[in-house]
């Protein structure tokens, strides 16, 4: 299986390369960004005789060091193995900080990028790639991404999570889509821009790298090159399996494990018993996962410091589990069981102020508002996990489009 990065050196892209090599070459990309020899696509690109001049950085920082929501300072310093090459970050204390500005474009003859993703919408990385495409666009700057395969599978029948109702889209989802969306980065971007008219193409505004030898239904545990993860809570395959529905347990005041080795796949409060609600999950049913009670304490965040009970999440068959319909019926459990500490977060969430975190990341208020009025766990799941045979289709039509937008 080859990513757009390993491509970049064979006979197929040798135009790219030198459109790259003649041109000003801004680059949006992070530390995971690395080819199959484990070597950064800036030293990729400063092996082909390509010299950036400018490096964007998405949410976590160029290095993947920053927490999440963790604002970052526009000009982060240089590149390590670019140190003459400025990198300003894509994600600071405002909505206008998630886009590169049009003077700093002015000085851009083509963006390169290459994010690493993990199948889930509210992953920020994919928004900030579609935010900077537009602006690459709309400033007349050609933009070609180098793109990765979907660590947990492109797999059509693996969609999950309907996609967002009008006045619910945010930089968690900043575009209607399914919470686990079964495509890349760069099948993302090419539908959206199909969908708005967008020229196609190297002769266009946007074209890319597709992937070779990808096998849709598999996940990242089948292919050549260990996963490389793409931020700090994000260690595992098995953590990207969990994520659509462990991002879910930020809206609420429940512990989704950050603290600890093992995020999203942990689940607890103070105030809450696990041995009920595993044996609560059980009974429900849990395809493709074990679930286990458990005792943790985080040392950041929610309940830093002080011990949780709760749940832990082992995906056994990854090709059953449906994470998205798992923990909204989690999530309505433990809220059954603890009525009377359970909440869900308030505070701002990523640049939103006045719509709850639950409502942003499960598209609607229909799953909070249904949880407040005592619905069951299935009732809730119902309400958001199932998505329409269209999307199934989608992946598909938009997998056959990438071929007619290649650098």
């Amino acid at each position: 299986m080859l990513c757009g990065l390993d491509q970049l050196s064979s006979a197929e892209f040798s135009s790219l390369r030198r459109r790259l090599r003649s041109q000003r070459i801004a680059v949006l990309t992070h530390a995971a960004a690395v080819d199959r020899r484990g070597r950064h696509v800036l030293a990729v690109l400063d092996e082909l005789g390509v010299r950036p001049a400018l490096v964007f950085a998405p949410e976590h920082g160029l290095e993947s060091h920053a927490q999440a929501e963790e604002q970052l300072p526009a000009l982060e310093g240089t590149a390590a193995s670019a140190a003459a090459t400025q990198v300003v970050s894509l994600y600071g204390d405002s909505k206008e900080s998630l886009r590169p500005n049009a003077e700093v474009l002015a000085e851009t003859d083509l963006l390169l990028i290459d994010l690493v993703d993990v199948g889930a919408r509210y992953y920020t990385y994919v928004w900030t790639a579609l935010l900077a495409a537009r602006a690459a666009r709309d400033a007349g700057v050609h933009c070609v991404v180098l793109d990765r395969p979907n660590p947990i599978s492109g797999n059509p029948a693996s969609l999950e999570g309907r996609p967002q109702q009008e006045g619910f889209l945010s930089f968690v989802g900043l575009e209607p889509l399914p919470i686990r969306h079964a495509l890349t980065i760069g099948e993302i971007l090419t539908y959206f821009f199909d969908r708005d008219g967008t020229p196609l193409g190297p002769d266009g505004a946007f074209s890319a790298v597709p992937v070779r030898g990808w096998e849709r239904h598999q996940t990242a545990a089948a292919w050549d090159r260990p996963f490389v993860m793409p931020s700090p809570n994000m260690p595992t395959l098995e953590t990207a399996a969990v994520y659509p529905g462990g991002c879910l347990v930020e809206g609420t005041n429940l512990s989704e494990g950050r603290g600890t080795t093992v995020p999203f796949q942990l689940v607890g409060a103070p105030f809450l018993d696990g041995r009920t609600l595993a044996t609560a999950l059980e009974e429900i049913g849990t395809p493709g996962a074990m679930i286990r009670p458990v005792v943790f304490r985080p040392q950041v965040e929610k309940h830093a410091g002080k011990i949780c009970s709760g749940v832990m999440l082992h995906v056994t068959n990854p090709a059953l589990f449906r994470p998205v319909s798992t923990y909204l019926r989690l999530i309505t459990l433990a809220q059954h069981q603890a009525p009377d500490h359970f909440e869900f977060r308030t505070d701002p969430y990523e640049f939103e102020e006045d719509i709850p975190a639950f409502d942003l990341l499960t598209g609607s208020d229909a799953a909070r508002t249904a949880m407040t009025q005592s619905a069951s766990a299935e009732e809730v799941a119902d309400l958001v996990a199932p998505v329409g045979p269209d999307w199934a289709e989608t992946v598909l039509a938009t997998e056959q489009r990438m071929e007619t937008v290649r650098a």
